[in-house]
């Protein structure tokens, strides 16, 4: 699918791509949540194409958004860890939109590891992970894991006192009424609502666009929460009660969790990712999760009602996804790892400001699409040639209100390193090469297929019937018999044919003739 260059671009168009990070795609009121309430996200929904079927091709940060930017898979691209750099032969969202005229700009964090090959040793690059995705032109950078220094000195511009590293301001408020009779993430943080992260780059967004001027714009706003801490400022810190948590996906009680397979037993003796054991801690940090959310969904609002007050939301594509949603107590786990669900099911909300998207408006769309679908609707959108090397698809027949193309996917795929090159703990753990500390998912509307890198000695696939067994806790792999076995080699076909199907591809469509000399053709698909 690309674009007509028949196709004439009359008036301008603009790009704003919103990431808001650790985002559980459940998590939308609009989608009919029983506890969060999402105002601003559900009016741009109603404005746009809603996909509620939409998965993370990865986790956690950089690796997931190197699938976003580049369009490729992480088979292919292979930058697995915060940390592992991004291989400079990609292009990505941001050189694209370069080379189509635009100066993409940045506000916020990309996560991306530079290629050591691009830069000389000794380079700054060279000691972080929290890089700038190549292309973009950086307004405003402010690395989560140096402190956010840049949010730091816009609190001490409001007159805020700022301690020298200004995540202390998530520390709880000493004291605080009601501490001890809640959870440990209750207590609210050290700054207001109306100082957070979220207002700090939604509000450096509406600055740059008032002096911007009328020249079309290409902003990728990348905001850090409701990643942790988890802690809120007053107002969302309480908004929330623990009684209206729900049950949580998963067995009862983390032993029986930990004997669903040596994989998640082993994840669950990690205490930096095991949830809390007390249920009212447990409940406690859903709720703080969700405060966290609605804190996110407030903050936006002011941003989208610029876009619509100036005019501009008329001539501007929006996108808002997520690089990976929260395990958030679900199967005993926080954080996001691993083949459960809760980690790699995001939201993606489109709005497409185009007459022609009329008819998909205020839709919903169930069908599967996933974060390698980005870039190829972007280039869409700015009638830029879609690269070879995109393993997704663009998402325009849904906008435009069609139905699902002929060929278009019926199953999820992530997948997740768990190897450790710096210290190599888990690789000893195992006894295994790094190379095997992987896994891969295959996930449909029936059946959700796990397979291992290792050995099936040491980490055996898991199969689980979505139909009887939504929660995943009865892995049909380990039962007795031969039930299983057709279901579990249809897996495996359908995985072995995905990554088949998404090998390299940047020659393979040429072809040299004595007759014709170079040939080259694309896949009509794509």
């Amino acid at each position: 699918m690309r674009i007509d260059k028949s196709e004439t671009v009359a008036t301008p168009r603009n790009v704003l791509l919103i990431t808001v990070d650790q985002w559980r795609g459940d998590c939308l009121s609009a989608l009919g949540h029983p506890v969060l309430e999402t105002p601003a996200l559900d009016a741009l929904a109603r404005r746009g194409v809603l996909f509620a079927n939409h998965w993370a091709n990865a986790a956690p940060c950089g690796p997931s958004r190197a699938c976003l930017y580049t369009g490729t898979y992480q088979h292919r691209n292979r930058s697995v860890l915060n940390g592992t750099p991004l291989d400079a032969r990609f292009t990505n969202v941001a050189l694209v939109a370069r080379e189509s005229g635009y100066d993409p700009v940045l506000f916020g964090h990309t996560d991306t590891a530079v290629d050591p090959r691009t830069v000389p040793p000794g380079d700054p690059r060279l000691f972080t992970y929290e890089g700038v995705l190549p292309g973009f032109r950086s307004v405003l950078s402010d690395p989560w894991e140096q402190g956010s220094p840049g949010w730091g000195r816009w609190l001490a511009g409001q007159g805020f006192d700022v301690p020298a590293h200004p995540h202390a301001l998530y520390e709880p408020i000493a004291g605080f009424p009601g501490t001890e009779e809640h959870g440990a993430t209750w207590a609210p943080t050290r700054f207001p609502a109306e100082l957070s992260q979220t207002r700090f780059v939604g509000q450096a967004v509406v600055d740059w666009l008032e002096e911007y001027g009328n020249q079309p714009f290409f902003i990728h706003a990348s905001f850090i929460r409701p990643h942790p801490p988890r802690r809120n400022p007053i107002g969302y810190h309480d908004l929330y009660d623990v009684e209206q948590i729900g049950p949580f996906a998963g067995c009862t009680r983390p032993e029986d969790e930990a004997a669903i397979h040596p994989f998640a037993g082993m994840l669950l003796a990690v205490p930096e990712v095991m949830a809390p054991r007390h249920d009212r801690d447990r409940r406690q940090v859903r709720a703080t999760y969700y405060g966290a959310q609605r804190e996110v969904d407030d903050g936006l609002a002011p941003l989208f009602d610029f876009l619509v007050q100036r005019g501009l939301a008329a001539s501007t594509l929006v996108i808002v996804t997520s690089d990976h949603g929260e395990m958030g107590g679900d199967h005993w786990l926080l954080e996001k790892l691993g083949y459960w669900d809760e980690s790699y099911h995001v939201p993606l909300i489109v709005v497409d400001p185009r007459p022609e998207a009329d008819a998909g408006r205020g839709s919903v769309i169930g069908a599967v699409t996933e974060s390698v679908d980005v870039l190829p609707t972007i280039c869409e959108f700015i009638g830029a040639e879609v690269p070879l090397q995109a393993d997704g698809w663009s998402l325009s027949p849904f906008i435009r209100g069609h139905p699902a193309p002929e060929h278009w996917r019926d199953v999820a795929h992530f997948e997740w390193d768990f190897s450790d090159p710096s210290a190599q703990m888990v690789e000893r753990f195992l006894d295994v090469p790094m190379s095997h500390c992987s896994l891969a998912v295959s996930r449909g509307t029936t059946h959700k297929y796990v397979q291992f890198a290792t050995s099936a000695d040491i980490f055996p696939p898991l199969l689980f019937d979505l139909r009887e067994d939504p929660d995943q806790i009865h892995n049909l792999c380990s039962e007795p018999g031969d039930r299983w076995k057709n279901a579990a080699w249809e897996c495996t076909q359908e995985l072995l044919q995905w990554c088949m199907r998404t090998s390299e591809r940047t020659l393979s469509g040429h072809f040299l003739s004595p007759e014709t000399g170079l040939v080259s053709a694309r896949d009509s698909w794509r």
